[in-house]
């Protein structure tokens, strides 16, 4: 098959992680045959000295040999909406990774998503829209456009001046995308530019919730400090309390959504990934009632058996099995009931400077 991604001389460096010198190579292949009798060295060696762009060609071959006629049934019927789940499930995969300290398994989820990548590529190339080459050069094309302070003229003192600039920039794209001054709304006519354009309606909505409040603040639409959040997180669970009273599911919905959104904006402004924040009070929750799972049996029971008012000893009991690591009791208490963990938080202004620029 003919590929023709990118120019060899880009990738003529072995990666990093596989990067040995003749002398480690040699010692290497010595012992793989010495293991596995009838490998010859010159295999190891190849495998070894295999740059990038080597590696990424033969994986978008494999992805096109198995969308090939006589391929794999299961990716020949894929789509891009089939493959929408898989996704976000290994981009998923890859932050729980990178929270184990698993250096293996991180590369080996990184591949994972990258497999998505070259999948959707491959559909598209097959449809004559693009292919992987165009992605790869989009985003090449885009780092340096966005980085004039690193491949142009353009100085930059600090990060805040680099995310002002970056911003600029996508503004600036955006108008010559199109038309200055205007863009497509989603029934094809046209709106202001809004400082907000560019957030996808397609994110999660804890990740929307975030990113709009985190372009707001960028103008100063922002509170003054945390407690005026704090309030207003009691202030819109006083309105909740009165939708329950009043009764009426699609009241109730508006008054939750509106809480959710203002408990978002106060991670925002404690400089805490709500997601992230969400995810370890899940684990804690999942790992208090599993070894309250494992209190019941060792009495004989099953938990559902057990009485309301010993459930509630046995969470407690639990607690002090599980404390949160790192951080005291009081930081790590977890409600059981709401499933929401209140952590003493230290701003650290480096963080939102790494959440999704681009």
């Amino acid at each position: 098959m003919e590929h023709s991604f990118l120019p060899r001389e880009l990738f003529d460096t072995a990666m990093p992680t596989r990067k040995k010198s003749k002398r480690q190579v040699r010692k290497a292949s010595k012992a793989e045959k010495a293991s596995k009798p009838g490998r010859s060295s010159s295999k190891v060696t190849k495998r070894a000295a295999a740059s990038v762009g080597d590696w990424f060609e033969k994986l978008v071959e494999v992805q096109a040999r198995l969308r090939a006629a006589d391929g794999c049934p299961w990716d020949r019927e894929q789509t891009h909406q089939t493959l929408r789940t898989y996704l976000i499930e290994e981009t998923y995969e890859v932050l729980e990774a990178l929270e184990s300290g698993n250096d293996g398994k991180f590369a080996e989820e990184l591949g994972d998503l990258l497999l998505q990548i070259v999948f959707h590529s491959q559909i598209a190339r097959e449809q004559r829209r693009f292919d992987v080459t165009d992605v790869i050069r989009e985003i090449h094309d885009k780092m340096v456009r966005r980085h004039p302070h690193v491949f142009g003229e353009t100085k930059a003192k600090n990060s805040a001046e680099v995310l002002k600039n970056w911003e600029q920039i996508k503004a600036e794209e955006r108008r010559t995308a199109k038309g200055v001054g205007a863009v497509a709304d989603s029934e094809g006519g046209d709106r202001p530019a809004s400082l907000l354009d560019g957030i996808s309606r397609g994110l999660p909505a804890m990740l929307e919730g975030f990113q709009l409040t985190r372009r707001a603040a960028r103008i100063g639409f922002d509170w003054e400090n945390a407690e005026g959040v704090l309030e207003k997180i009691r202030e819109e669970g006083g309105e909740l309390r009165e939708a329950l009273a009043r009764g009426g599911s699609g009241h109730v919905e508006e008054e939750m959504g509106d809480l959710l959104f203002v408990a978002v904006n106060l991670a925002r402004f404690l400089h805490v990934d709500p997601e992230i924040a969400l995810k370890k009070a899940n684990g804690k929750f999942s790992g208090r009632f599993r070894v309250m799972e494992r209190m019941a049996r060792e009495s004989g029971r099953a938990l559902a058996d057990v009485p309301r008012a010993e459930m509630e000893a046995l969470w407690e009991a639990a607690k002090q099995e599980t404390p949160g690591a790192g951080a005291t009791a009081n930081e790590n208490h977890v409600d059981r009931r709401a499933g929401v963990a209140s952590a003493a938080t230290t701003r650290t202004p480096s963080h939102d400077k790494v959440v999704s620029r681009r």
